[in-house]
């Protein structure tokens, strides 16, 4: 049963394993936006994610004849790894399924703790369904990422950790996927701070629990696409609905490129490296989705367990969009100087060039032309409007993208 008393139970229970993450005042993001901004840093936990709380929970209370034949579970990545350190912790074999696309450093994640790990289905609810049916012809539990008591009991105990530090904060907004997070932190939450709004978040891309919260009946998506993958749920359980329209206020959607650049904020300014479903709560603010003035707030930032790749494709997108890179296509005349000579405009114009390439064989070019694709170093918009100035001036064509 999901109720505060278990909840209580299950902090006792994970007491010794998962980590008390810290909670701080965000204050960039709390001036920017006048009001008190707090964010609880489960990207910290011991396994890069709250994960660990709900997992560790169920497997410590699996009968010990039953925990012996092992656990088997089906994971974007974050509860993969919370299952993989429960599974070794109690010394018991883990086979965990993972869609084909999980990013290598979640893969890698559970390999580390030991778990055998098969790679199956588009999404998350191919391989659940996979999961299922090995852990049923195999005799193992099957360890559910929300939809179970005992791991949305161990989710729970972020909001008794809340609670602790501040004991009626406003808001707080909460990624949502399956709705286990979310539901084992209201359940604490409103039992404790009856005026406290839950809101919950989800990717554009995902947005089942969104409309299934709005239509007030389940409602599956066709398929998923997000940078949070995390969250990347595309089907509405309809217990986990029934807690969600209980106990949250409201549900908001932002998208991929709103999430991105709160992943990059939240790394540039507040120094964290968070996943795309960590970020979602950010995001919303940042791009006024939510009212927050003058209001305290909590956010748990949920993970921090973001593919390498995807973060320099954010990275790298985001300094183009703030002006700091630019990517250019100028057409030169083959012949000697014609490259030296464009690159003097360049450092006249103070710009330093980081990749450049040369191409004359291109269809598209007429005979006796060459394209150079160049990436640089810029200090903002005005430097790139010098630049372009410069190069029209000279009788450059080029295109920027």
């Amino acid at each position: 049963m999901i109720n505060l008393e278990n909840i209580k139970k299950a902090k006792e229970t994970i007491n010794n394993i998962a980590h008390k993450t810290p909670m701080s005042l965000a204050p960039i993001l709390s001036k920017k936006y006048n009001c008190n901004i707090y964010l609880k840093k489960e990207n910290l936990q011991l396994t890069g994610s709250f994960k660990l709380r709900g997992a560790f929970n169920k497997i410590a209370n699996i009968q010990d004849e039953k925990r012996k034949l092992g656990v088997v579970a089906a994971s974007a990545g974050n509860h993969a790894q919370g299952v993989a350190f429960s599974a070794s912790y109690f010394k018991i074999e883990a086979t965990i399924f993972m869609p084909e696309a999980t990013p290598l450093t979640k893969v890698s994640g559970v390999k580390y703790y030991g778990a055998t790990v098969i790679l199956k289905g588009a999404n998350y609810d191919e391989a659940y369904a996979a999961a299922k049916e090995f852990a049923e012809k195999n005799n193992k539990t099957f360890v559910h990422p929300f939809a179970d008591d005992e791991v949305i009991c161990g989710q729970g105990t972020i909001g008794l950790e809340i609670l602790e530090e501040i004991k009626q904060p406003d808001i707080i907004i909460i990624p949502i996927g399956g709705g286990g997070l979310i539901s084992g932190i209201a359940t604490a939450v409103k039992n404790l701070s009856a005026n406290t709004k839950i809101i919950g978040v989800v990717s554009s891309g995902a947005r089942a629990m969104k409309e299934s919260f709005e239509a007030k009946t389940p409602i599956d998506s066709i398929s998923v696409k997000t940078i949070a993958d995390g969250i990347a749920v595309r089907d509405t359980t309809p217990k986990m609905l029934d807690h969600v329209l209980e106990l949250v206020d409201d549900i908001i959607e932002v998208n991929d490129t709103e999430i991105a650049n709160a992943i990059l904020f939240l790394l540039e300014r507040h120094k964290l490296v968070v996943e795309g479903a960590g970020a979602v709560g950010i995001a919303a603010i940042m791009h006024k989705k939510i009212d927050v003035s003058q209001k305290t707030v909590v956010l748990p930032i949920s993970g921090g367990n973001i593919d390498v790749t995807m973060l320099s494709l954010i990275i790298e997108k985001g300094l183009v969009k703030s002006n700091r890179k630019m990517n250019m296509k100028v057409t030169l005349i083959d012949k000697p100087g014609s490259l030296m000579r464009f690159t003097e405009i360049l450092k006249e114009c103070d710009a330093n060039i980081v990749q450049i390439d040369y191409d004359r064989n291109s269809v598209k070019l007429d005979f006796g032309e060459a394209n150079v694709t160049v990436a640089l170093e810029t200090k903002g918009k005005e430097h790139q409007d010098l630049i372009r100035k410069k190069l029209t001036k000279n009788g450059y064509r080029f295109s920027e993208f």
